[in-house]
Protein backbone atom coordinates (compact mmCIF):
# COMPACT_ATOMS: atom_id res chain seq x y z
CA UNK A 1 0.00 0.00 0.00
CA UNK A 2 1.26 3.47 -0.92
CA UNK A 3 2.22 5.67 2.02
CA UNK A 4 1.52 9.33 1.23
CA UNK A 5 2.73 12.27 3.31
CA UNK A 6 0.77 15.52 3.19
CA UNK A 7 2.74 18.63 4.20
CA UNK A 8 0.52 21.32 5.72
CA UNK A 9 -2.55 21.44 7.94
CA UNK A 10 -4.94 23.96 6.38
CA UNK A 11 -8.11 23.62 4.32
CA UNK A 12 -6.09 23.02 1.13
CA UNK A 13 -4.37 20.05 2.77
CA UNK A 14 -7.70 18.84 4.21
CA UNK A 15 -9.04 18.81 0.63
CA UNK A 16 -5.97 16.88 -0.56
CA UNK A 17 -6.46 14.32 2.21
CA UNK A 18 -10.14 13.88 1.33
CA UNK A 19 -9.54 13.42 -2.38
CA UNK A 20 -6.73 10.92 -1.71
CA UNK A 21 -9.07 9.05 0.61
CA UNK A 22 -11.42 8.54 -2.37
CA UNK A 23 -8.68 6.80 -4.42
CA UNK A 24 -9.45 3.26 -5.59
CA UNK A 25 -6.22 1.91 -4.07
CA UNK A 26 -6.71 3.86 -0.88
CA UNK A 27 -3.28 5.00 0.35
CA UNK A 28 -2.20 5.21 3.96
CA UNK A 29 -2.08 8.91 4.74
CA UNK A 30 0.31 10.78 7.02
CA UNK A 31 0.52 14.48 7.80
CA UNK A 32 3.13 16.95 8.98
CA UNK A 33 1.30 20.10 10.01
CA UNK A 34 1.84 23.28 11.97
CA UNK A 35 -1.32 22.64 14.02
CA UNK A 36 -3.60 19.70 14.82
CA UNK A 37 -6.37 19.77 12.23
CA UNK A 38 -8.87 17.09 13.32
CA UNK A 39 -10.37 16.89 9.83
CA UNK A 40 -7.02 15.74 8.47
CA UNK A 41 -6.06 13.74 11.53
CA UNK A 42 -9.09 11.45 11.30
CA UNK A 43 -7.94 10.41 7.82
CA UNK A 44 -4.30 9.74 8.74
CA UNK A 45 -2.33 6.90 10.30
CA UNK A 46 0.07 9.34 12.03
CA UNK A 47 0.16 13.11 12.48
CA UNK A 48 3.21 15.19 13.37
CA UNK A 49 2.89 18.78 14.65
CA UNK A 50 5.75 21.26 14.45
CA UNK A 51 7.57 23.68 12.16
CA UNK A 52 7.00 22.38 8.63
CA UNK A 53 9.83 24.58 7.33
CA UNK A 54 12.44 22.53 9.23
CA UNK A 55 13.49 20.50 6.23
CA UNK A 56 15.84 18.06 7.95
CA UNK A 57 13.25 17.23 10.61
CA UNK A 58 10.47 16.65 8.08
CA UNK A 59 12.71 14.45 5.93
CA UNK A 60 13.61 12.29 8.93
CA UNK A 61 9.93 11.94 9.88
CA UNK A 62 9.19 10.87 6.29
CA UNK A 63 11.98 8.30 6.42
CA UNK A 64 10.76 6.97 9.76
CA UNK A 65 7.25 6.54 8.34
CA UNK A 66 8.63 4.90 5.16
CA UNK A 67 6.87 7.42 2.95
CA UNK A 68 6.98 6.80 -0.81
CA UNK A 69 5.14 9.93 -2.02
CA UNK A 70 4.89 13.42 -0.53
CA UNK A 71 2.49 16.21 -1.50
CA UNK A 72 3.52 19.70 -0.39
CA UNK A 73 0.62 22.08 0.22
CA UNK A 74 2.02 25.49 1.27
CA UNK A 75 4.63 27.60 -0.48
CA UNK A 76 7.08 28.18 2.40
CA UNK A 77 8.41 24.56 2.53
CA UNK A 78 8.96 24.76 -1.24
CA UNK A 79 11.04 27.89 -0.74
CA UNK A 80 13.09 26.05 1.90
CA UNK A 81 13.92 23.23 -0.52
CA UNK A 82 11.83 20.48 1.05
CA UNK A 83 11.09 18.88 -2.33
CA UNK A 84 14.80 18.72 -3.13
CA UNK A 85 15.64 17.08 0.20
CA UNK A 86 12.87 14.48 -0.10
CA UNK A 87 13.86 13.54 -3.66
CA UNK A 88 17.46 13.16 -2.43
CA UNK A 89 16.20 10.43 -0.09
CA UNK A 90 14.28 8.64 -2.84
CA UNK A 91 10.86 10.03 -1.88
CA UNK A 92 8.82 11.25 -4.86
CA UNK A 93 7.26 14.70 -4.46
CA UNK A 94 4.33 16.58 -5.95
CA UNK A 95 5.69 20.10 -5.59
CA UNK A 96 8.56 21.75 -7.49
CA UNK A 97 12.14 21.93 -6.30
CA UNK A 98 13.47 25.14 -4.75
CA UNK A 99 14.90 26.77 -7.86
CA UNK A 100 11.72 26.04 -9.84
CA UNK A 101 9.50 27.29 -7.01
CA UNK A 102 11.05 30.73 -7.50
CA UNK A 103 8.24 31.29 -9.98
CA UNK A 104 6.24 32.03 -6.81
CA UNK A 105 8.80 32.78 -4.12
CA UNK A 106 10.44 35.61 -6.09
CA UNK A 107 8.15 37.94 -8.02
CA UNK A 108 11.14 39.55 -9.73
CA UNK A 109 12.37 36.11 -10.87
CA UNK A 110 8.98 35.47 -12.48
CA UNK A 111 8.96 38.87 -14.21
CA UNK A 112 12.55 38.52 -15.39
CA UNK A 113 11.83 35.03 -16.75
CA UNK A 114 8.85 36.31 -18.72
CA UNK A 115 10.93 39.17 -20.06
CA UNK A 116 13.86 36.94 -21.05
CA UNK A 117 11.63 34.52 -22.97
CA UNK A 118 9.35 37.22 -24.45
CA UNK A 119 6.26 35.72 -22.82
CA UNK A 120 3.13 37.85 -23.29
CA UNK A 121 1.12 39.25 -20.38
CA UNK A 122 3.95 41.16 -18.73
CA UNK A 123 3.03 44.56 -17.26
CA UNK A 124 5.51 47.44 -17.02
CA UNK A 125 7.62 46.84 -13.88
CA UNK A 126 10.84 47.59 -12.03
CA UNK A 127 12.54 45.95 -9.04
CA UNK A 128 14.15 48.04 -6.29
CA UNK A 129 16.61 47.20 -3.50
CA UNK A 130 16.25 50.63 -1.87
CA UNK A 131 14.37 53.89 -2.38
CA UNK A 132 16.73 55.09 -5.09
CA UNK A 133 14.70 55.59 -8.28
CA UNK A 134 11.35 54.64 -6.69
CA UNK A 135 9.84 58.15 -6.80
CA UNK A 136 10.85 58.57 -10.44
CA UNK A 137 9.25 55.28 -11.51
CA UNK A 138 6.06 56.05 -9.57
CA UNK A 139 5.86 59.39 -11.37
CA UNK A 140 6.38 57.66 -14.71
CA UNK A 141 3.48 55.27 -14.03
CA UNK A 142 1.16 58.02 -12.75
CA UNK A 143 -0.50 59.03 -9.51
CA UNK A 144 -3.11 56.23 -9.31
CA UNK A 145 -1.56 53.80 -11.78
CA UNK A 146 0.83 51.63 -9.75
CA UNK A 147 0.99 48.55 -7.50
CA UNK A 148 3.66 47.99 -4.83
CA UNK A 149 4.61 44.37 -4.07
CA UNK A 150 7.01 42.73 -1.66
CA UNK A 151 9.23 40.52 -3.80
CA UNK A 152 9.16 37.49 -1.49
CA UNK A 153 6.48 35.52 0.37
CA UNK A 154 4.14 37.57 2.55
CA UNK A 155 1.23 35.17 3.05
CA UNK A 156 -0.85 36.79 0.33
CA UNK A 157 -0.75 40.18 2.06
CA UNK A 158 2.33 41.86 0.58
CA UNK A 159 0.58 43.85 -2.15
CA UNK A 160 -0.88 47.36 -2.01
CA UNK A 161 -2.68 49.07 -4.88
CA UNK A 162 -2.82 52.78 -5.67
CA UNK A 163 -6.28 54.19 -5.06
CA UNK A 164 -7.31 51.25 -2.88
CA UNK A 165 -4.58 51.04 -0.22
CA UNK A 166 -2.16 53.80 -1.22
CA UNK A 167 -3.47 57.30 -1.83
CA UNK A 168 -0.31 59.28 -2.50
CA UNK A 169 3.29 58.85 -3.56
CA UNK A 170 4.26 59.58 0.07
CA UNK A 171 2.21 56.57 1.26
CA UNK A 172 3.74 54.42 -1.47
CA UNK A 173 7.27 55.42 -0.44
CA UNK A 174 6.46 54.70 3.19
CA UNK A 175 5.18 51.23 2.29
CA UNK A 176 8.33 50.55 0.26
CA UNK A 177 10.37 51.50 3.33
CA UNK A 178 8.35 49.01 5.43
CA UNK A 179 9.18 46.24 2.97
CA UNK A 180 12.87 47.17 2.81
CA UNK A 181 12.94 47.09 6.63
CA UNK A 182 11.94 43.39 6.42
CA UNK A 183 14.98 42.66 4.22
CA UNK A 184 12.81 42.30 1.14
CA UNK A 185 13.16 43.92 -2.24
CA UNK A 186 10.24 45.74 -3.86
CA UNK A 187 8.51 45.22 -7.18
CA UNK A 188 6.54 48.17 -8.56
CA UNK A 189 4.22 47.56 -11.51
CA UNK A 190 1.64 49.39 -13.53
CA UNK A 191 -1.90 49.02 -12.19
CA UNK A 192 -4.13 46.86 -14.38
CA UNK A 193 -7.91 47.29 -14.63
CA UNK A 194 -10.08 44.25 -15.25
CA UNK A 195 -11.16 40.99 -13.62
CA UNK A 196 -8.73 38.64 -11.93
CA UNK A 197 -8.96 34.86 -12.22
CA UNK A 198 -7.00 31.76 -11.24
CA UNK A 199 -5.90 29.20 -13.84
CA UNK A 200 -4.25 26.19 -12.18
CA UNK A 201 -2.61 23.42 -14.19
CA UNK A 202 -1.05 20.12 -13.27
CA UNK A 203 2.51 19.80 -14.58
CA UNK A 204 4.78 16.77 -14.93
CA UNK A 205 7.56 18.77 -16.52
CA UNK A 206 6.63 17.58 -19.99
CA UNK A 207 3.05 18.76 -20.37
CA UNK A 208 0.28 20.65 -18.62
CA UNK A 209 -3.30 19.60 -17.84
CA UNK A 210 -5.78 22.37 -17.09
CA UNK A 211 -8.09 22.53 -14.10
CA UNK A 212 -11.41 24.44 -14.07
CA UNK A 213 -10.97 28.20 -13.88
CA UNK A 214 -11.75 29.77 -10.50
CA UNK A 215 -12.23 33.31 -9.26
CA UNK A 216 -11.02 34.07 -5.73
CA UNK A 217 -12.37 36.96 -3.65
CA UNK A 218 -9.56 38.62 -1.72
CA UNK A 219 -11.36 41.53 -0.04
CA UNK A 220 -12.58 40.94 3.51
CA UNK A 221 -16.07 42.40 3.16
CA UNK A 222 -19.05 42.29 0.81
CA UNK A 223 -18.93 44.19 -2.49
CA UNK A 224 -15.13 43.85 -2.49
CA UNK A 225 -14.63 46.28 0.36
CA UNK A 226 -11.96 46.21 3.06
CA UNK A 227 -8.39 44.93 3.21
CA UNK A 228 -6.96 42.08 1.18
CA UNK A 229 -6.97 38.63 2.78
CA UNK A 230 -5.69 35.18 1.93
CA UNK A 231 -9.04 34.69 0.14
CA UNK A 232 -12.58 34.82 1.54
CA UNK A 233 -14.00 32.37 -0.96
CA UNK A 234 -14.18 31.46 -4.63
CA UNK A 235 -16.40 30.06 -7.36
CA UNK A 236 -16.13 27.97 -10.52
CA UNK A 237 -18.77 27.40 -13.19
CA UNK A 238 -20.18 24.14 -14.51
CA UNK A 239 -18.51 24.66 -17.91
CA UNK A 240 -15.14 25.11 -16.12
CA UNK A 241 -14.83 28.63 -17.54
CA UNK A 242 -15.89 31.95 -16.00
CA UNK A 243 -18.86 33.97 -17.27
CA UNK A 244 -16.96 37.25 -17.61
CA UNK A 245 -14.15 35.78 -19.77
CA UNK A 246 -14.06 35.26 -23.53
CA UNK A 247 -12.80 32.02 -25.08
CA UNK A 248 -9.82 33.94 -26.43
CA UNK A 249 -8.89 35.19 -22.95
CA UNK A 250 -8.98 31.63 -21.60
CA UNK A 251 -6.72 30.52 -24.46
CA UNK A 252 -4.31 33.39 -23.80
CA UNK A 253 -3.99 32.41 -20.13
CA UNK A 254 -3.39 28.74 -20.89
CA UNK A 255 -0.78 29.66 -23.49
CA UNK A 256 1.05 31.85 -20.96
CA UNK A 257 1.10 29.00 -18.43
CA UNK A 258 2.53 26.69 -21.12
CA UNK A 259 5.19 29.19 -22.17
CA UNK A 260 6.23 29.75 -18.55
CA UNK A 261 6.57 26.02 -17.92
CA UNK A 262 8.65 25.69 -21.09
CA UNK A 263 10.85 28.60 -19.98
CA UNK A 264 11.36 27.08 -16.53
CA UNK A 265 12.39 23.77 -18.06
CA UNK A 266 14.85 25.47 -20.39
CA UNK A 267 16.24 27.75 -17.68
CA UNK A 268 16.60 25.16 -14.90
CA UNK A 269 17.19 21.92 -16.88
CA UNK A 270 14.83 20.20 -14.44
CA UNK A 271 11.23 18.94 -14.58
CA UNK A 272 8.60 21.12 -12.93
CA UNK A 273 6.43 18.60 -11.05
CA UNK A 274 3.29 19.77 -9.29
CA UNK A 275 0.93 22.70 -9.75
CA UNK A 276 1.58 25.74 -11.91
CA UNK A 277 -0.97 28.38 -10.94
CA UNK A 278 -1.28 31.49 -13.07
CA UNK A 279 -2.95 34.44 -11.39
CA UNK A 280 -4.27 36.48 -14.32
CA UNK A 281 -6.26 39.62 -15.03
CA UNK A 282 -8.38 40.13 -18.14
CA UNK A 283 -8.09 43.74 -19.33
CA UNK A 284 -9.18 45.84 -22.30
CA UNK A 285 -5.88 45.02 -24.01
CA UNK A 286 -5.70 41.31 -23.25
CA UNK A 287 -4.67 38.99 -20.43
CA UNK A 288 -1.86 39.98 -18.07
CA UNK A 289 -0.09 38.08 -15.29
CA UNK A 290 -0.63 39.25 -11.72
CA UNK A 291 1.56 36.51 -10.22
CA UNK A 292 2.36 32.81 -10.33
CA UNK A 293 2.04 30.26 -7.55
CA UNK A 294 3.92 26.98 -7.33
CA UNK A 295 1.14 25.07 -5.52
CA UNK A 296 -2.63 24.77 -5.26
CA UNK A 297 -4.40 27.99 -4.41
CA UNK A 298 -6.38 28.19 -1.20
CA UNK A 299 -9.40 28.47 -1.57
CA UNK A 300 -9.23 27.50 -5.26
CA UNK A 301 -8.02 23.96 -4.49
CA UNK A 302 -11.24 23.34 -2.57
CA UNK A 303 -13.35 24.14 -5.65
CA UNK A 304 -11.45 21.95 -8.09
CA UNK A 305 -10.64 18.99 -5.85
CA UNK A 306 -14.27 18.80 -4.72
CA UNK A 307 -15.33 17.99 -8.30
CA UNK A 308 -12.30 15.95 -9.40
CA UNK A 309 -13.60 12.67 -10.81
CA UNK A 310 -10.21 11.16 -11.67
CA UNK A 311 -8.23 9.14 -9.13
CA UNK A 312 -5.96 11.65 -7.40
CA UNK A 313 -3.45 9.03 -6.26
CA UNK A 314 -2.97 7.82 -9.83
CA UNK A 315 -2.76 11.44 -10.99
CA UNK A 316 0.00 12.14 -8.46
CA UNK A 317 1.89 9.07 -9.64
CA UNK A 318 1.51 10.20 -13.27
CA UNK A 319 2.97 13.59 -12.35
CA UNK A 320 6.11 12.21 -10.72
CA UNK A 321 6.63 9.65 -13.51
CA UNK A 322 6.20 12.21 -16.29
CA UNK A 323 3.13 10.44 -17.67
CA UNK A 324 0.55 13.22 -17.44
CA UNK A 325 -0.10 13.29 -21.21
CA UNK A 326 -1.66 9.82 -21.09
CA UNK A 327 -3.67 10.45 -17.90
CA UNK A 328 -7.44 10.91 -18.29
CA UNK A 329 -8.13 14.02 -16.19
CA UNK A 330 -11.85 14.53 -15.53
CA UNK A 331 -13.83 17.02 -13.46
CA UNK A 332 -17.59 16.94 -12.87
CA UNK A 333 -19.59 19.43 -14.94
CA UNK A 334 -20.84 21.24 -11.86
CA UNK A 335 -20.55 24.71 -10.40
CA UNK A 336 -18.88 25.24 -7.05
CA UNK A 337 -19.01 28.04 -4.49
CA UNK A 338 -16.54 28.10 -1.61
CA UNK A 339 -17.06 30.38 1.41
CA UNK A 340 -14.62 30.87 4.27
CA UNK A 341 -15.63 31.77 7.80
CA UNK A 342 -12.97 33.80 9.60
CA UNK A 343 -12.42 35.25 13.10
CA UNK A 344 -13.95 38.60 14.01
CA UNK A 345 -11.38 41.32 13.29
CA UNK A 346 -9.70 39.32 10.49
CA UNK A 347 -7.36 40.07 8.78
CA UNK A 348 -5.86 43.03 10.68
CA UNK A 349 -6.75 42.27 14.30
CA UNK A 350 -8.41 38.85 14.56
CA UNK A 351 -9.59 37.28 17.80
CA UNK A 352 -7.45 34.24 18.57
CA UNK A 353 -7.82 30.89 20.30
CA UNK A 354 -11.60 31.12 20.52
CA UNK A 355 -13.74 27.99 20.59
CA UNK A 356 -15.87 27.12 17.55
CA UNK A 357 -18.58 24.52 17.02
CA UNK A 358 -19.05 22.71 13.69
CA UNK A 359 -21.58 20.13 14.94
CA UNK A 360 -24.57 21.80 13.24
CA UNK A 361 -23.05 21.46 9.75
CA UNK A 362 -25.27 18.88 8.05
CA UNK A 363 -23.04 17.63 5.22
CA UNK A 364 -19.46 17.57 6.44
CA UNK A 365 -18.17 15.93 3.24
CA UNK A 366 -17.52 19.36 1.78
CA UNK A 367 -16.47 21.10 5.00
CA UNK A 368 -12.76 21.91 5.15
CA UNK A 369 -11.03 22.98 8.36
CA UNK A 370 -8.20 25.47 8.11
CA UNK A 371 -6.59 27.63 10.84
CA UNK A 372 -7.81 25.53 13.73
CA UNK A 373 -6.28 23.59 16.56
CA UNK A 374 -7.87 20.72 18.48
CA UNK A 375 -7.24 20.38 22.21
CA UNK A 376 -9.09 18.00 24.55
CA UNK A 377 -11.88 17.57 22.02
CA UNK A 378 -12.49 21.31 21.60
CA UNK A 379 -11.85 23.09 18.31
CA UNK A 380 -10.20 26.51 18.46
CA UNK A 381 -9.89 29.17 15.76
CA UNK A 382 -6.24 30.24 15.80
CA UNK A 383 -6.60 33.66 14.13
CA UNK A 384 -6.55 33.17 10.38
CA UNK A 385 -9.16 31.72 8.01
CA UNK A 386 -11.00 29.15 10.11
CA UNK A 387 -13.06 26.84 7.92
CA UNK A 388 -14.48 26.67 4.41
CA UNK A 389 -17.52 25.05 2.88
CA UNK A 390 -17.96 24.18 -0.80
CA UNK A 391 -21.44 24.07 -2.26
CA UNK A 392 -21.70 21.93 -5.43
CA UNK A 393 -24.59 21.87 -7.93
CA UNK A 394 -25.34 22.03 -11.65
CA UNK A 395 -26.44 25.65 -11.21
CA UNK A 396 -24.18 28.18 -9.49
CA UNK A 397 -27.14 29.71 -7.65
CA UNK A 398 -27.91 26.39 -5.99
CA UNK A 399 -24.23 25.82 -5.13
CA UNK A 400 -24.14 29.27 -3.51
CA UNK A 401 -27.26 28.55 -1.45
CA UNK A 402 -25.72 25.31 -0.15
CA UNK A 403 -22.46 27.01 0.79
CA UNK A 404 -24.24 29.92 2.47
CA UNK A 405 -26.50 27.65 4.52
CA UNK A 406 -23.74 25.35 5.74
CA UNK A 407 -21.05 27.97 6.49
CA UNK A 408 -23.65 29.83 8.57
CA UNK A 409 -24.09 26.77 10.79
CA UNK A 410 -20.57 27.07 12.18
CA UNK A 411 -20.78 28.79 15.56
CA UNK A 412 -18.20 31.07 17.13
CA UNK A 413 -16.76 34.57 16.98
CA UNK A 414 -16.71 34.40 13.20
CA UNK A 415 -17.96 36.10 10.04
CA UNK A 416 -18.10 35.33 6.33
CA UNK A 417 -18.92 37.10 3.07
CA UNK A 418 -22.54 36.45 2.14
CA UNK A 419 -22.13 37.68 -1.44
CA UNK A 420 -19.52 35.29 -2.84
CA UNK A 421 -20.93 33.30 -5.75
CA UNK A 422 -24.24 35.16 -5.77
CA UNK A 423 -25.91 36.05 -9.04
CA UNK A 424 -25.77 39.76 -8.17
CA UNK A 425 -22.00 39.77 -7.61
CA UNK A 426 -21.27 37.73 -10.73
CA UNK A 427 -23.56 39.97 -12.81
CA UNK A 428 -21.63 43.01 -11.57
CA UNK A 429 -18.39 41.45 -12.79
CA UNK A 430 -19.83 40.58 -16.19
CA UNK A 431 -21.06 44.16 -16.56
CA UNK A 432 -17.74 45.56 -15.35
CA UNK A 433 -15.80 43.57 -17.95
CA UNK A 434 -18.23 44.72 -20.64
CA UNK A 435 -17.44 48.33 -19.72
CA UNK A 436 -13.69 47.59 -19.63
CA UNK A 437 -13.76 46.09 -23.12
CA UNK A 438 -15.87 48.94 -24.46
CA UNK A 439 -13.37 51.44 -23.07
CA UNK A 440 -10.71 50.29 -25.51
CA UNK A 441 -12.96 51.38 -28.37
CA UNK A 442 -13.95 54.72 -26.83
Amino acid sequence: MTKVLIIGSGAREHAIAKVLNRAEDRPTLYCCGSARNPGIEELTAAYWVGNINQVDVIVQVAIDWQISLAIIGPEAPLEQGLADALWDKGIAVVGPKKKLAQIETSKSFARDLMQKYAIPGLPKFQTFKNLQGVAEFLSELGELNYVVKANGLMGGKGVKVAGDHLHSFAEALAYCSEIFAQNQTVLIEEKLVGQEFSFMCFSDGNSLAAMPLVQDNKRAFADDKGPNTGGMGSFSAADHKLPFLTADEVDQALQINQLVMNALQKEMKERYIGILYGGFIATASGVYVIEFNARFGDPEALNVLSILESDFLQLAKALVKGELASFDLQFAAKGTVCKYTVPLGYPDNPVRETAIDISAVRDKEHLYLSAVNSQHGILYATGSRTAAYVGIAEELSEAEEKAEAEIGRIKGQLFHRHDIGTESLITKRIQFMRRVRESCFA
